[in-house]
C-alpha cells in the first residue's frame, strides 16, 4: 500500500460502506476463496474417482487456460456492457459452472465445467473493483482498502472452508461456491447501482498488439515463469505431501495467510526499502531456492509443509511488485496493459500443474519442483533484461522516459491474482470523465 493510501486510512471505515459494496467485496471473497478451495480435495478426487494425477491437476490448467484467453476479451466485453452488467454475467456464470462440476461422477466433466467457471471468473474480477469503486465511500483509498481485506480474507478461508465442505464430499465445495455466488448475484443485482460505460470501447485486439511494448513483454514472459513455479506448487504439491484433507486445508490456510500479509503489507515496504528490483530479484531468487527445496524431498512431509506454507512470502512478494511495475512502465491503458499481462502470465500457471503430473508419470516426483525452481531462475534472467524498466518504474515512468499518470493510485492498489485490480480503476475514472 503506498503511503498514498495510507494517509487515507484514518477517514475511511469499513464499516461504513454502502450495501452495494458489501454485496461485491462478498463475491470478491467467495471469488478468491476460488484459488485454493479445491486443493484440499484433490487427492479425494483422484482416489474417488479413479483418475491419475495429470487428470486431476486439468482441475486448475482448464480453470487457468481459459481464464487467461477470456482476459483478452473482459475490457472488450466491460466497455460495452459497464461494469455492473459486466459483473453480473460474471457472478451467473460462476454459479452455473460450479454447481455443474459438483453435479458431475466423473473427472473430465469436472474439468469441463471448470473451465467455464474460469471464464466467470475472469470477467467477474476485471470488473469487481471497479464496481467497489463506484460506489464506496472514501474514495480509491477506501476500495483499495476494502479490496484488499477481501482478497486477504478469500485466500486464507479458501483452502480451510475446501477442506471442510471436502470433509463431507468431494462435491462440497462446488456447491458451496455455487450457493455463496448465487447470494452474492442477487445482492449484487439488487443494491448495486448501474455502472457508466467507458467513454470508449476497448478493441479486441488491443491487449495482443499491447504485447508488443517491451516493458509489458518482459514483464509477462518473466511472470509466465514466476507463475510455472507458483501452479506447480499449488496444483500439484498436495499429492506427494499425502496429507489428509483436513491437513491439507490447514497448510494452504498458512499459506494464504502469508500471500495476503506481504501482498498488502510486506511487498510495499520492501519497495520503499530496496526499490521494485532488487525486492523481485531477491523474492524471485528465495522463491526459487524454495522450490528447490521441494525437489529434494517431496514426499517428506515436515519439509514440504514447511516450503509450501514459506512460498506465501515470495508469491505475495512478486504478485504485487510485479503488477504494479507493469502497470507503471507499460505505454498503454492501464486496463489493455492488465488484460495483456494475465493472457501471458496464466498460461504459464494453466499449463504447470498438468505438466508436472506427466512428468511424474514418466519420470519422477522430484522432476516438477526442479523445472519449476528452474524456470523462476530463467525469470529472474528475464526480469534483468529489463533492468532499465524496474529504474523506470521506481521513478514513476514508462518505457519511453514519459512520466506515468496516477503512479500513486498504483502503488496502492494490491495485485489480485488474475491481473484484474490494477485496470479497475481506470475504467471508473474513464467512465466519470
Amino acid at each position: 500500500m503506498s503511503d498514498t493510501t495510507a494517509g487515507h486510512t484514518g477517514s475511511t471505515s469499513l464499516f461504513n460502506q454502502p450495501k452495494a459494496v458489501y454485496a461485491v467485496a462478498f463475491a470478491c471473497v467467495i471469488s478468491f476463496m476460488g484459488i485454493g478451495l479445491v486443493d484440499p480435495i484433490l487427492p479425494a478426487l483422484k482416489t474417488q474417482l479413479d483418475a491419475t494425477e495429470s487428470q486431476v491437476t486439468l482441475l486448475f490448467t482448464s480453470y487457468l487456460v481459459v481464464t487467461a484467453v477470456a482476459m483478452l476479451a473482459t475490457n472488450w466485453v466491460s466497455s460495452r456492457l459497464g461494469a455492473k452488467r459486466t459483473l453480473l454475467t460474471g457472478l451467473l456464470i460462476i454459479v452455473i459452472f460450479a454447481a455443474l462440476a459438483g453435479s458431475t461422477d466423473t473427472i473430465s466433466g469436472i474439468v469441463a465445467f471448470r473451465a467455464g467457471w474460469g471464464l466467470g471468473n475472469a470477467l467477474f474480477i476485471a470488473t469487481s473493483l471497479a464496481a467497489i469503486v463506484s460506489s464506496a465511500r472514501g474514495g480509491f483509498a477506501g476500495a483499495i482498502i476494502l479490496y484488499e481485506a477481501a482478497l486477504g480474507l478469500g485466500i486464507a478461508a479458501g483452502p480451510l472452508v475446501g477442506s471442510v465442505l471436502g470433509n463431507i464430499s468431494w462435491r462440497g465445495p462446488f456447491f458451496g461456491v455455487a450457493a455463496l455466488m448465487a447470494i452474492a448475484l442477487v445482492a449484487t443485482f439488487f443494491l448495486l447501482p448501474a455502472t457508466p460505460k467507458p467513454e470508449h470501447r476497448t478493441a479486441l485486439s488491443a491487449p495482443l498488439k499491447a504485447l508488443t511494448h517491451r516493458g509489458l513483454l518482459t514483464m509477462s514472459i518473466t511472470a509466465l515463469l514466476y507463475n510455472w513455479g507458483f501452479f506447480t506448487m499449488l496444483g500439484y504439491a498436495p499429492f506427494p505431501m499425502d496429507l489428509s484433507i483436513t491437513a491439507l486445508g490447514w497448510v494452504f490456510f498458512c499459506w494464504g495467510i502469508l500471500v495476503a500479509f506481504f501482498s498488502v503489507l510486506g511487498a510495499p515496504w520492501l519497495q520503499r526499502r530496496f526499490g521494485t528490483a532488487a525486492s523481485l530479484y531477491g523474492s524471485l531468487l528465495l522463491f526459487a531456492v524454495d522450490l528447490g527445496v521441494m525437489a529434494i524431498s517431496p514426499t517428506n512431509q515436515t519439509l514440504m509443509i514447511g516450503a509450501v506454507i514459506a512460498a506465501g512470502i515470495f508469491i505475495g512478494i512478486n504478485n504485487t511488485l510485479m503488477t504494479q511495475a507493469v502497470m507503471i512502465v507499460s505505454p498503454v491503458e492501464r486496463p489493455v496493459a492488465s488484460a495483456a499481462y494475465g493472457f501471458v502470465r496464466f498460461i504459464g500457471g494453466g499449463l504447470a500443474p498438468f505438466a508436472a503430473g506427466k512428468l511424474v508419470e514418466h519420470l519422477n516426483v522430484h522432476v516438477p519442483f526442479a523445472l519449476a525452481s528452474g524456470t523462476v531462475l530463467v525469470a529472474i534472467v528475464v526480469l534483468a533484461s529489463g533492468h532499465r524498466l524496474l529504474a523506470a518504474a521506481d521513478a514513476g515512468l514508462d518505457e519511453d522516459g514519459h512520466h506515468a499518470e496516477d503512479v500513486d493510485d498504483v502503488q496502492g492498489e494490491v495485485a489480485d491474482e488474475f491481473g484484474g485490480a490494477s485496470g479497475a480503476i481506470d475504467e471508473v475514472v474513464n467512465a466519470r470523465h
